[in-house]
């Protein structure tokens, strides 16, 4: 499969099967950019995943409402983003995770 189009399946899974998906492009491929954006991906999920938790709990004394819709977009626009530039080929990095890896 070509390296592209590798990258927009494995960023559009945040959408269809956000663990799964990058799990399997980072076993099954031998491309290191895919890899890359695989455990990028697989990362932020889980971040945001923790993040929109929290949030949830402080939601019940209101500080963490605003939280909770910031973090809600973010689960939504960013895998966006990163669909557009691996379209475009250029290379991206999620926003928390992307030094981490």
């Amino acid at each position: 499969m070509d390296n592209k189009w590798a990258k927009v399946i494995v960023h559009a899974s945040a959408f269809f099967a956000p663990v799964l998906v990058p799990i399997l492009f980072f076993l099954l491929s031998s491309e290191e950019e895919v890899k890359r954006v695989s455990i990028q991906a697989l990362l932020f999920q889980g971040v945001m995943w923790v993040l929109i938790f929290v949030s949830s709990l402080l939601s019940f004394v209101l500080v963490g409402i605003p939280f909770l819709i910031i973090f809600a977009i973010m689960t939504i626009i960013v895998p966006i983003i990163g669909i557009v530039n691996a379209l475009n080929d250029t290379n991206w990095n999620y926003p928390i995770v992307g030094r981490w890896v």
